[in-house]
């Protein structure tokens, strides 16, 4: 989901208008059965559809939407900030173990070999 403009995923064939039109019971009939089709098959959207007949003021949807998608927007922002700061830090971790390591092992190199000239 590269573009977040609304909530709906674009590979479906259903939205926002088709959506806020067959709740308002304006839709075709082909927009209806497409709607409930989509329905049958994803319970995601079948789970949007029965949440948002259950509002009271059909008009305010629209609003409703904007406000979560606004929501959606911050909340992905934040989410990519914190995997930035959490992938910093780990690398942190990795570059001072493999350098601990590799310290590790040139002294006991240089401990073997200083133990082997000694006989």
């Amino acid at each position: 989901m590269t573009d977040l403009k609304d909530i709906l995923h674009h590979d479906e064939e259903m939205n926002q208008e088709e959506l806020l039109r067959y709740l308002e019971g304006n839709a075709t009939p082909e927009e209806r059965f497409a709607i409930e089709k989509q329905m049958a098959d994803s319970d995601f959207v079948n789970d949007a559809v029965e949440g948002l007949q259950h509002f009271q003021d059909k008009k305010k949807l629209q609003q409703y939407a904007a406000q979560l998608n606004i929501q959606l927007r911050k909340q992905t922002v934040k989410e990519k900030k914190r995997k930035l700061k959490r992938a910093i830090k780990d690398q942190n971790w990795v570059l001072i173990s493999i350098v601990t390591i590799l310290l590790l092992c040139v002294l006991a190199y240089q401990i073997i070999r200083m133990f082997y000239s000694e006989r």
